[in-house]
């Protein structure tokens, strides 16, 4: 029996596409790089910011220090949060029915805590989910199964009894690897539909709200 629903953020309850993407072409404009389209790096989202600067810089991104890019994208995302960025359709609508359920929530994301909190704070419908965990909280990051061991265990829960959602492959070996129910969000940032089922997921959702007809 599912007693707690686990989220990533990033694709997943947050379409942060646009705000990631400005950063990026932040970076490219200052050296006098063509920016990129949403198309190109949306997919790159999910695998964090080095994949981003591997799609907008190209085979020059060898010409750079990739450590002072990676600063120099994150100062300006992090000065520009949440411009853009809003919850995907039917996020709020979930969260809604979870809770009336009494059904626990939790985010595991691998973006880093310093990002990760004051974002929330900007997004209404996630600003009370108390129990988080990033990609710093502990010394492993997704696709270890630590992560998310950590949130079941701050809601009290044993593993099996948690469902966790994202658009990564790395979310669903991580939820695997936990032994939790591992679901596909493919409304989110996934690189493509055939790549996504190659995951075997136990789930694949094409709406947020069908995570309800598995709980």
């Amino acid at each position: 029996m599912i007693q707690a629903v686990l989220f990533d953020l990033d694709g997943t309850l947050l379409d942060t596409s646009d705000d990631l993407g400005a950063a990026l072409n932040h970076v490219l404009v200052a050296h006098q790089m063509p920016v990129v389209s949403k198309s190109q790096y949306s997919s790159a989202i999910s695998n964090g910011v080095a994949a981003m600067l591997e799609v907008g810089f190209g085979d020059s991104l060898a010409k750079f220090d990739i450590k002072q890019l990676r600063k120099e994208v994150l100062d300006y995302y992090m000065d520009n949060l949440s411009v853009h960025s809003h919850c995907f359709a039917n996020i709020g609508a979930l969260l809604d029915a979870l809770a009336a359920q009494g059904i626990k929530v939790g985010i595991m994301t691998n973006k880093p805590e310093f990002l990760t909190h004051p974002l929330l704070k900007q997004i209404p419908e996630l600003a009370n989910i108390e129990t988080v965990v990033c990609g710093d909280t502990l010394s492993v990051a997704k696709p270890n199964p630590e992560p998310l061991l950590l949130v079941a265990s701050k809601l009290g829960l044993e593993p099996e009894h948690c469902l966790y959602v994202g658009d990564a492959e790395r979310d669903i070996i991580a939820a695997k690897s936990a032994k939790m129910l591992s679901a596909a969000a493919m409304w989110g940032f996934i690189p493509s539909e055939p790549e996504a089922q190659s995951w075997k997921a136990d789930l694949y959702l094409t709406n947020p709200l069908d995570a309800l007809s598995h709980i």
